[in-house]
This record gives structure tokens, sequence and C-alpha cells, in this order.
């Protein structure tokens, strides 16, 4: 039997933008990974199916109870972990009960569940955290480690349905291992919107929501994914073949048709210069008109038939939008610097158009890095104390290492070697004291890990206009247009948007920018991304001229990137990894 049967499912918005229309199908009972492009309605199913929003039409059928983990998280950070795994009760009364206290309504509370406070330190084990993380608060957690206690106390639950919206968003490396180790035993049906590859190939089956169809494939998403390559491919070749056949039939027809013709003439001809009895060449004259008529309407008919093929057969095609991302050339030399990473006696420069990503685990500090690069956040340069870090000069610079050199043969980052460091050792920063980082450029285009900064009651349009007050609105939704923002969209407020659509927003009021970045800092830019979304922004970032600083825990993204040079900010240090 399905877990989850939607019939016939409608739901619009307030403002009347239409979010589903016309959605039927099912989910099954095993574990379903759900894909399709940002604004397609993956979330707002999601939200449907857990009782959150109301279909305008239709209805759904629920097998079980519901467990749903939004996309975005809003953590009370006083509340109490073991009220987060759902437990708090039930411990609160049992351990009330164990320090004498009687009362019926402990025993009501705890119901069978005598082993709740073992349970739960077997799910905090889950999430990487001690056992006394039950007595902490959510404010002592990373935000990877709340949402993973989240889904550790979702699946405490034991929920018949569980719906968990983007998992691993806010998931370093060591966390995603443990939220697959989670979703591997998993117990009942689990329907995950997701754009981790790695966590896709966990699921049984992968639905696909485009154009209010959805569909259910039986496999995880690379078998999927080839399925519906190979099925493309063979729609693209019968569109080729149907296409030709339907040129051969026009041709046919026009050759007959000509033929045809001459013939009639040429009747017409002999009937009019009595060459033949009157009556034999009016005979041959309508014969021909006859069976040009029968054959005309013969080949039309095969024309017809064949154009019908043809477009049959490119019905089958998906004729995708694609984000037409970009990004403009900055003007940056190979030789300008851009930035100083330093960490105690090492430091790198960013120079000309690099790529650098930095990478570590949840709580390490590479968004306060970030922070302390973008000095007032504002996109100006830092406005750190000299003393705090140390610009690199020419003479400065060590030979290059064997691992700070591109694979491309590209721009090398270089590096100050701590025997340079003697001199002015007054300026560095002691070992022990947090990373610190310098801008040495003015324009600088950062896009947060929590696309929050907009404006939430403007529309889209609006919020582009913020970003560029002297551009045309014309010339803005030309703009917004090339990022999927058209018609109805752009008018709709900010609050409506999801998330992927939001991050197209925070985009394309970066690129308006004029003079346009000469660095680009993306943290975690694929959190709210479709696959397709994420390959647009990868062939951006690659073609960009000037430099890019990437935040990233997405281990696929980064290695396509092929980044100059791979830091790790790990126990309150920088060390430098060998790219890929």
């Amino acid at each position: 039997m399905p877990a989850l049967t939607f019939d016939h499912l409608f739901f619009t918005w307030p403002d009347g933008s239409a979010a589903l229309s016309d959605v039927s199908g099912t989910f099954g009972a095993g574990r379903t990974g759900l894909v399709g492009r940002n604004g397609s309605g993956k979330s707002t199913l999601l939200r449907l199916a857990a009782g959150e929003l109301t279909p305008t039409a239709g209805y759904i059928a629920r097998d079980g109870d519901v467990a749903y983990l939004p996309q975005r998280l809003t953590l009370d950070v006083d509340r109490p972990v073991a009220d987060l795994l759902g437990v708090g009760r039930a411990l609160a009364a049992l351990r009330a009960i164990e320090s004498g206290d009687v009362d019926p309504a402990h025993f009501d509370a705890v119901g069978d569940d005598w082993d709740v406070e073992a349970r739960a330190h077997v799910a905090l084990a889950d999430a990487g955290l001690p056992p006394d993380a039950l007595d902490r608060t959510v404010g002592t957690l990373s935000g990877g480690e709340a949402v993973l206690v989240a889904i550790a106390g979702i699946r405490l639950r034991s929920a018949s349905i569980t719906l968990l919206d983007e998992p691993t968003n806010n998931l370093d490396h060591d966390a995603r291992l443990r939220l697959h180790h989670m979703v591997r035993t998993w117990r009942g049906a689990l329907v995950v919107v997701s754009h981790d590859l790695a966590l896709l190939e966990l699921m049984d089956d992968t639905a696909e929501l485009y154009g209010s169809e959805l569909s259910v494939f039986g496999g995880a998403y690379s078998r999927w994914r080839a399925w519906l390559d190979g099925e493309q491919e063979a729609a693209a070749q019968a569109e080729r073949d149907a296409d030709r056949a339907l040129k051969k039939e026009k041709r046919q027809r026009v050759e007959a048709e000509v033929k045809l013709a001459r013939r009639a003439r040429t009747a017409r001809k002999a009937e009019a210069e009595k060459r033949v009895p009157k009556i034999v060449a009016h005979g041959r004259r309508m014969a021909a008109e006859v069976s040009a008529g029968r054959l005309s309407t013969e080949m039309r008919e095969k024309e017809s038939a064949a154009r019908e093929a043809r477009d049959a057969a490119g019905s089958r095609l998906r004729e995708d939008d694609t984000v037409r991302i970009d990004l403009p050339d900055p003007g940056v030399s190979s030789g300008r610097r851009i930035a100083t990473l330093r960490s105690g006696e090492r430091a790198w420069v960013m120079q000309g158009a690099e790529r650098v990503a930095l990478i570590g685990p949840n709580g390490s500090g590479k968004s306060t890095l970030l922070r302390s690069l973008l000095g007032d956040g504002d996109g100006r340069a830092a406005t750190l104390e000299p003393a705090a870090v140390r610009q690199c000069g020419t003479a400065d610079m060590s030979p290059l290492s064997p691992t700070s050199a591109p694979p491309s043969g590209g721009p090398r980052l270089r590096q100050c070697g701590s025997g340079d460091m003697s001199a002015l050792s007054r300026t560095s920063a002691p070992p022990n004291e947090a990373p610190v980082a310098e801008l040495h450029v003015e324009h600088v285009g950062y896009l947060p890990q929590r696309v929050d900064g907009l404006d939430e009651d403007a529309t889209v349009l609006e919020a582009a206009r913020a970003a560029a007050p002297h551009t045309p609105d014309r010339e803005l939704r030309n703009r917004l247009a090339r990022f999927l923002l058209r018609g109805a969209t752009v008018d709709r407020p900010v609050r409506t948007l999801s998330g992927g659509e939001r991050f197209r927003v925070a985009l394309a009021r970066l690129l308006l920018a004029d003079p346009p970045p000469q660095l680009l800092i993306l943290d975690e830019p694929t959190n709210n991304l479709d696959i397709d979304t994420a390959e647009q922004l990868l062939e951006a970032l690659r073609a960009y001229r000037g430099a890019v600083l990437v935040v990233s825990h997405d281990e696929a993204f980064l290695a396509r990137l092929a980044p100059d040079l791979v830091l790790e900010l790990r126990d309150g240090a920088l060390s430098e990894r060998v790219p890929g």
C-alpha cells in the first residue's frame, strides 16, 4: 500500500500564483528521493503532505502519522536538546518518578516508554553527541548538530512517514556520513528532497516533480538519470528520424504535384489544339484531374501523418529553461593581489583569478573567518588592525610548493614562507590565535550561507532595483529573466520564493554591481540550488576572470571546480590540503 497518495492536487498561494496544478501520484513505503528544478513545488508538496498547508483542491491520503523536517529549521536556542529530540516530557516525568515523585501524571507521560533515556542516548550517538548533551540547550549545538538531533528525534519517534527537505544543507562531511547511516537503517516510509547526489544514491526510488507531473522511477538517482538521459536521446533521435521522414514526404508530394501539373497542362493543350478527338481529349483531361486530386490527397495525408509523428517525438523532449549565469569580467590581472589568509606564522595570498576552497567541520569558524575578511560585511575592504595580519610583499614570497600549483597550470597561489617572517614577527598573529584575513581589493561580492538579507516584503523586482537603483526596470526584468525570474514571479514578494529562487535573486543582485566584483565569496552556494542550476553556477565560476573563494561541504562540487588551493580550518588553525 502506498505511504502517500496525491489525487488531482492543486495549491495556489494567496497572491494567486499557482504552486501545484493537478498533481497525482504516490510514494511507496520505502525510501524515495524527490527531485526537480527549483520552483517546481517540491517543498510545497512536502508541506502539503505534512499538513502545514491545505490543498486548494484535491486530496492527500496518508498511511499513518507524518513527521516533517523543513528546509529552514527554526530553533529556539534556549530549548532543551531533549525537547528537540522529542523526549523532553517523558524524560522529565521518568526522572521525577525515579526521584520518588509518584504523581499519576508522570506515569501517564511515560506510558510504556520506560527506556526513553537509553534510547535518547542512542539517538544522540547517531548524531555524534555524548549522552550529557541531553541536558544541554539547543544554543550549545552547531547548526549541523541541531539538524542531526532533529532528524534523530524524528527517527526516535518512529513515525510511519518521514519527510526531510534538504537535510544536508548545514551538514559537514562527518555529519553527512552520520545522516547517511541513519537513512540506510531507516524504518518506515522516507521521502527526501535533496540535491545531495550521495544521499540520493541511498534511495530505493526516485520521484520527479516536473511540469506538475509526479513520476516515480524504481531505483536510485544515478539509475534514474541514466534512464532519463537515454529516454531523451531516444526521443531526440526519433524526432530527427521523423523530421527526415516529413521532409521526404514533402519532397515527394511536391514532385508528384509538379508531375501531375505537367500532365494536366499537356492534356489541356492537346484538347485546345484538337490533336485528338474532343471527347478523348476531354476524357484525358478529366482523368488527369481526378488522378491529381486523389494523389494529392494521399500525399498530403502521408505528410500530415509524418508531421504528427515528428510532433509526437518532439513532445517527449524536454525544453527546460536554463539559468544563464554570465559573470562579468572584473579585469583582474594575474599579478593583482586579492586577499591574505593567515594562521599563526603561515599566510597565503590569493592572487589573480585564483579559486580557493575553504573547508572544515561545522563550528570550526569558517563563516567567522569570512566575516573577518569582509570587515564591515558590505563588500568593502576589511578594516583590521595592522598588527592583526601581515601583507606579504613581492620580496617575501617563498618558492611555490608543488601542492599549490593548479592542475591546469594556471595562476599559482603564493604562500609567505615562515622563514620570511622573522623581520616582521611582531606583526604576525600568535599561533594560538584564530586565523585572520585581509582584503587587498575594494570590490567584493558576497553570498552568505543563509540568503536572509533580502527584504521579505519586497517584490523580486524591488529587491533587484535596490541593488541597481539607476538601472531601468525593463533592463532589470531582462536580467532577472536570465535567472528564470520572469513574468508573475518578478512581482511576487520575496517571502513566497523557494530557497533556489531566493538564491537566484541574491545572485542576480550581486551581478548587477557596477563595477563588477574582483573577488566572489560564496558560502555553501549549492545549498539551495537544484542539480542543473548548480552545474550552471559551476561553469560560470570556471569561466570567471576574477578570484573566487568558496566555502562548501559539497565535495562533488569542489572536485569539479578544481580549486587552485584547498585550505582546511580545523581546531582553530588553517592548513593546506592537496586539491582533489
